[in-house]
């Protein structure tokens, strides 16, 4: 490649960022991709982004590197632009990433989503978020269920999240559980998965969303966009659902790129209202309104069960939740946390002392987190790790708060039970009218 050519350094965490290169800086002639970054994520820096999905101008594929070495990086490859390529950041963290890029010499660039947005033939439905762990599964769902109702055949596209062998990952379908395993996927695109098949759903992923994208529209009427974190569709929406959480007030105006999507909605959904402050849920409506007062609101719940739920009353509980919500989402507490206070249970085990491995350290770097455990489980070894804690944790039941069936993963040896939740509309009919619409 001609030495004119601008040297470009994408921020990523193995989804956004492939995604962007896909679509946008593969495409740009005067530019010169030299490396991703990786962040967020255990265990994805190191790899490389292979020649068969970078391209012919990159014979030797795209080396990802370590976030944590940016300066050093910027200066030795001698970076021009770095582009951020990843979500669920504060605002500040943002600039701060900025002002590392610019005293190194780089600029620094935030792609609009109008850049990278494909456009289908179908309609789509997309449905974010401004935080990580608002509730977008079960208002996906909703929205599935919905369509179903309409007489639609639906095609659910998930974020990507691609962990493992790239070139094995391009274009992943899932209509039954055993491609789970087919896929070696991780804990963490189980619960994202499996609750669509279980509901009968296909759900397509991977890397290649123009691919991806054509294989959905050939087997449906209309394509949800199931978001990951608080990101931007990578399909242009004909309808776009965005999802907020009053146990997190002002969080929708702080988080990059959660506010876009706000500014962007056609419909604002305000979740967890029964379980949250209602000071807090007046705050994020008017926050809401002030910053897209043409979106429409909805009110909703995500109600939890648990099945034999008084069994927990007066007993020692390990709560197990969503890795992502825990983590990065900054969430202290999830839906197994709430399932335990209303079944009464009389300890809420603090999971720490019992911790190994790289749980351990995911506590050490989440030092918000006290009475929950993160179903972290990006490999095998990980996923071991998490079954020893688990076993080792001094209880009387397993409460598990993520949305999978962790038992056909782990062997747990205490009573373990699980909770569920689903989305309840306080005005029944608001999504569907609102669906109905556009489909």
């Amino acid at each position: 490649m001609s030495d004119s050519l601008r040297r470009v350094l994408i921020l990523g965490a193995a989804g956004r960022d492939f995604h962007d290169f896909n679509v946008y800086w593969r495409l740009r002639q005067d530019c010169e991709v030299v490396a991703f970054t990786a962040a967020q994520i255990p265990d994805i820096d190191g790899r490389v982004y292979p020649a068969k999905l970078a391209g012919p101008r990159y014979p030797r594929g795209i080396p990802i590197h370590s976030e944590s070495n940016l300066p050093l990086l910027i200066r030795e490859s001698k970076i021009d632009v770095v582009t951020l390529a990843y979500s669920d950041l504060s605002h500040e963290e943002v600039m701060h990433k900025a002002s590392i890029a610019n005293a190194s010499g780089a600029e620094f660039h935030l792609l609009a989503p109008e850049r990278t947005m494909l456009r289908g033939g179908k309609p789509v439905i997309a449905v974010c978020a401004v935080r990580t762990g608002c509730g977008k599964s079960q208002t996906s769902r909703k929205v599935v269920e919905v369509l179903k109702a309409l007489g639609k055949r639906v095609a659910v596209v998930r974020h990507p999240m691609p962990y493992g062998d790239l070139t094995k990952q391009i274009c992943m379908r899932f209509a039954q559980l055993d491609d789970l395993d087919r896929h070696d996927c991780t804990i963490e695109e189980r619960e994202e998965f499996e609750p669509h098949i279980q509901a009968g759903s296909i759900v397509y992923a991977g890397i290649d969303y123009a691919a991806i994208l054509k294989a959905a529209e050939a087997e449906a009427d209309v394509i949800l966009w199931d978001g990951g974190n608080n990101d931007t569709p990578f399909f242009r929406p004909n309808l776009h659902i965005v999802v907020t959480d009053p146990h997190r007030p002002g969080h929708e105006c702080r988080y990059y790129p959660g506010e876009t999507n706000l500014r962007m909605a056609d419909v604002v959904l305000i979740n967890k209202i029964a379980t949250a402050n209602p000071a807090n849920v007046e705050a994020v409506e008017r926050s809401v309104r002030a910053i897209n007062p043409a979106a429409r609101v909805v009110r909703a719940d995500s109600p939890v069960t648990v099945e034999g739920g008084e069994r927990i009353a007066g007993k020692r509980v390990l709560v197990i939740e969503d890795g992502p919500t825990v983590t990065h989402g900054d969430m202290p507490y999830g839906a197994g946390h709430v399932a335990a206070r209303k079944h009464n249970a009389a300890v809420i085990v603090d999971p720490r002392p019992y911790a190994v491995g790289s749980i351990k350290s995911t506590f050490a770097k989440y030092t918000h987190l006290r009475e929950v455990l993160p179903a972290m489980g990006y490999g095998r070894a990980q996923i071991g790790e998490l079954e020893q804690t688990i076993n080792a944790a001094a209880c009387d039941y397993v409460l598990v708060g993520t949305p999978i069936d962790l038992t056909r993963l782990l062997t747990i040896n205490k009573p373990a039970l699980r909770v569920t939740y689903d989305l309840a509309e306080h005005r029944p009919g608001q999504l569907r009218d609102e669906i109905a619409r556009v489909v």
